[in-house]
C-alpha cells in the first residue's frame, strides 16, 4: 500500500466539533476500503492567504494515509462533495514523518518562546529590532540630514 498525506480545510463558521466529525469521517471511507489513517493531526483555526468562498479563516486538518490509490480516490470525491471543505490537497510520500508535523512543531515552538506570531524583534520596536530612520538612512522627518545645517542656519 502508498503513502499518502491528505490535508483539508473546512470552513471558518464551523464549531471544533463538527471539524472532528469530518475528519472521523474521512477516517471512516479510508477503513472501510481497506486503508488505515495512522495520524490525525488538527491545525486549528488559520488565516488564509486570500480569501475562498467568503472566508477569510479556516479549520485545518492533516491525515496521514496508508492505503492503495483506489481509497484515495473515495476520499477525494467525498471530500469535494461536502460543503464544509472549502480546499483539499492529496500527496503521495515515501514516509510519514514520525512525531508531530511540521505546522505543529512550529506552533510549540512559538508558544514555548512566547511569540504570538508577531515579526518584531527582540526588544519589540520594529521588523528588524531596532530603529529605522526610513528609507534614506540618517535623514530626519523633514528629509534632510541631521548634521547639515538649515540654509537658513548658514546665512543664506
Amino acid at each position: 500500500m502508498a503513502l499518502y498525506e491528505h490535508v483539508f480545510l473546512a470552513r471558518q463558521d464551523l464549531a471544533q466539533a463538527q471539524v472532528d466529525a469530518l475528519a472521523e469521517a474521512a477516517t471512516k471511507i479510508v477503513e472501510d476500503n481497506h486503508g488505515k489513517v495512522t495520524k490525525t493531526e488538527t491545525w486549528g483555526l488559520r488565516s488564509l492567504a486570500y480569501r475562498i468562498a467568503k472566508n477569510r479563516k479556516a479549520h485545518y486538518v492533516m491525515l496521514d494515509i496508508d492505503a492503495p490509490a483506489g481509497v484515495v480516490a473515495e476520499l477525494e470525491r467525498q471530500t469535494a462533495i461536502n460543503e464544509d471543505v472549502i480546499r483539499y490537497m492529496t500527496i503521495k510520500v515515501d514516509a510519514h514523518e514520525a512525531g508531530p508535523s511540521a505546522m505543529m512543531r512550529r506552533g510549540e515552538r512559538n508558544e514555548r518562546e512566547g511569540r504570538r506570531g508577531d515579526r518584531d524583534g527582540p526588544r519589540g520596536d520594529g521588523p528588524r529590532g531596532g530603529d529605522r530612520d526610513g528609507p534614506r538612512g540618517d535623514r530626519g522627518g523633514d528629509g534632510r540630514r541631521e548634521d547639515r545645517p538649515r540654509r537658513e542656519e548658514q546665512g543664506e
